[in-house]
């Protein structure tokens, strides 16, 4: 599903306009997205939690050319769903149908 399909399906089901879907979805994840630029975590209640996490730094060898290289610590975005959204996903299906 691509994010016009998201938004129109989200506006059929909330009974919004595409366009306020659109700016309310744009503003959820701004918010995220600040949060967690701040180093604070972002725990959705019924889905799960989203933290940025420090990558350390690490030497990584090339298979083909035997070559060591030295990656740079970097931060990473990490997601951990919540136990419902674990089972549903295991099951392999929605709990709507």
């Amino acid at each position: 599903m691509n994010n016009k399909e998201y938004i129109a399906e989200l506006a059929q089901k909330t009974g919004y306009t595409q366009a306020d879907t659109q700016k309310m979805v744009k503003v959820v994840i701004d918010r995220m997205l600040d949060t967690l630029v701040e180093d604070e975590t972002v725990s959705i209640a019924g889905f799960g939690t989203f933290e940025v996490k420090k990558r350390l730094e690490r030497v990584v060898v090339n298979p083909s050319t035997g070559q060591k290289m030295l990656v740079p610590p970097k931060l990473v975005l990490n997601f951990k769903p919540n136990a419902q959204i674990k089972e549903i996903l295991k099951e392999g299906g929605n709990e709507d149908e």
